[in-house]
Parts: structure tokens; sequence; C-alpha cells
């Protein structure tokens, strides 16, 4: 008989009733393969624990953690696609001694991010807050106070030259800024062909009338940008983050934010998840704050849940996928054996 590719996925995809949270997630594709099924795991945890993951040789993760715990007795797993770009929840040194493969989506968060992170941009750049406010509470001799910047010619600051790094610059261009960024792994050439001038970090802090966080959390970049570092900032540029809270340091950036050291944010991410209602950070008129949702759009999810399900998809056949994070363990003969063994079932279902 032959085998059947299972499909595990996890149950914060869910709302408390039991049905899916997002319409369109590309189970259709699993749902339309032959050979493949597809269930929700059987029990929520935040933490993936081996009984969990042991029946399965793909998994669809959307937040929860993977780490080498989770590995241990497992032999069937081959892929777990990750529901987003970010891989800082799960242990990928580990996905790699284990022979599992790890995909993330960065095609389909690419504009939806980006189209985000310009939202941030206008809203805070017009004061659409603080008008709100002062619109709902008869306030209107204030709006004079209230007056905003114009983005042309200004500085656009990205720290991080990537895949949403590039789209914010491409999304931008109408507006007439200067596009800097920062970035070590980007050759000068090659962001001067996207129309980028690269730049120091310091000059970028220095310069930018808004900076934008799009790198990764690595271990060298956390708290990359750091009380030093936003002492550099304008006193009159604002800051954005919606990749990952620890990137920017929580503490430094609320004290910043509060004497005006700078003049504004706009903060989809945060270092501890979800943020304590009691922050001295969400008390501040000068900051626009998001619960991690900043690009949740039909348009995002239909995206995120077609490309990760291809992925699987591309498993089952016995080939690699695109946006494999950890490219170490297409060596591992315990993958190889198992891609092997998914292309020979493909082969005689023909």
């Amino acid at each position: 008989m032959r085998h059947t590719f299972r499909v595990g996925i996890t149950r914060d995809f869910v709302k408390p009733d039991g049905t899916f949270s997002f319409d369109n997630m590309g189970l259709n594709l699993l749902n339309n393969a032959i050979g493949v099924e597809f269930e929700l795991l059987p029990e929520d945890a935040q933490t993936l624990r081996p009984d969990h993951v042991q029946d399965y040789d793909g998994l669809l993760l959307l937040g929860r953690r993977v780490t080498a715990d989770t590995f241990h007795g497992v032999s069937r797993l081959a892929i777990v696609a990750r529901f987003g770009v970010g891989y800082d929840t799960v242990d990928v040194q580990a996905f790699t001694q284990n022979g599992v493969l790890l995909t993330i989506t960065p095609d389909g968060v690419r504009r939806p991010l980006a189209s985000s992170i310009m939202a941030f941009i206008l809203a805070l750049s017009h004061k659409l807050l603080i008008k709100d406010r002062l619109t709902r509470s008869g306030r209107w001799i204030e709006r004079i106070d209230a007056m905003g910047m114009g983005l042309t010619g200004r500085a656009l600051g990205v720290v991080g030259l990537g895949n949403v790094g590039r789209e914010v610059f491409a999304l931008a261009q109408p507006f007439g800024m200067r596009h800097l960024a920062y970035d070590p792994y980007v050759r000068t050439a090659e962001a001067a062909g996207a129309g980028v001038e690269l730049t120091s970090l310091e000059t970028l802090l220095q310069t930018a009338d808004f900076v934008c966080i799009c790198c990764a959390l690595t271990p060298e970049t956390r708290h990359l940008i750091n009380a030093e570092r936003l002492a550099l900032m304008k006193k009159s540029a604002y800051i954005i983050n919606a990749a990952r809270g620890p990137i920017v340091d929580q503490d430094a950036l609320t004290d910043a934010l509060r004497t005006r050291r700078i003049r504004g944010a706009g903060l989809d991410v945060f270092e501890e998840e979800p943020i304590d209602k009691n922050h001295p950070i969400l008390t501040l008129d000068n900051v626009i704050v998001t619960p991690h949702s900043i690009c949740w759009t039909d348009e995002c999810f239909q995206s995120m849940g077609r490309d990760a399900c291809q992925s699987i998809l591309e498993v089952t056949k016995g080939r690699i996928p695109r946006s494999v994070v950890n490219r170490e363990v297409l060596d591992h003969p315990r993958l190889q054996e198992k891609l092997r063994r998914y292309a020979a079932r493909t082969t005689e279902s023909q």
C-alpha cells in the first residue's frame, strides 16, 4: 500500500471554536493532492513535543516553538513549513542535525509587510492618530499644533536590504525620498542597482528621517538599535519596527520617545509579546502600536499559505522546495533517503 504523506497543522491557526482563523490559506492545494492528507495537531502547546510531531511527514507551523527536544525519537518528519518569514522561535541547527527541512514564505509576506511599513510612515508623518484624537475630543483649534511632515526630499533609511527592504523602497519611489540602507551582506554596486545608497549604520541613523527595521533577528542584531545608536538619530526622526522586537532595545526606545529625543515610532513588534498592557511605552502619544499583525491581510495570508503548502507539496514529490532556511540539511543522508522514497512513490503513481 502506498504510504500517505501526512501533514500536521499547529493549532494556533484556529480560533477557540475550532474553525480556521484565515480563509484561503492554501489548504486546497493539499486537499487536491493525491496521497496527501492533513489534520490539526491533536493538542495545542507553545512548544511542540515529540509526540505532537512523530506521526507526520510535514508540519505547517505558525508561531509555535520547535526545539531540539521536539525531534527526540522523531524519524518520520521531513519538512516544517513556517507560515511567515521569521524563524527565531525554532532551533534551526536542530532541524539540520535531524535531517528536517525548514522553509519560510518570503515572497508571500514581501508586499504586505512593505505596504504596512509605508502605512506607518504615512500615519506618523501626517500625525494621523493625533488628529484622530483631536477630532474625537472636539479640539479642532489645536490642529495647527499637529502639523505633519511632508515626504518629498526626506531620507528613508532601511536597516536590512533584503526582500522586504527592497520592496519598501519600490513602494516609496513616487514620494521622492532619498533612499539609504544599511546591510553588511549587500555590496555597494548591488544596492546602487536598486537605486539605494548603501551607508554605515551610524550614517543612516544620523541622516534618515524614517528608520525602518527590516532585518532578521539574530545574535548579531539583538539590540542592534540601543541607547547609544538611538542618540544618533535626528530629533525630528521616526523609527519603525515591523521585524522583530528585540532588534531594538525597548527600554532605551521608551526613554527616547518619552523625552522626545526622537519624534515618534511605529511598532508592530515588542521585546516580550504580548506586551504588558501597563508598559510605559503604551502611554505615549507619539507612538503607534499594533499587535504583531500590521501586515495581516487577506492578500498576506493567501500568499503565505500558498507558498507554505507549495513547499510541502514539493517534498511529497521528492523535490527541494524554494526558500529553505537550513541549506546545509540538503546533504543529510536521512533527508536524502526520505526524498528518494517520496520521489519513487510519485513515479509509481504516474
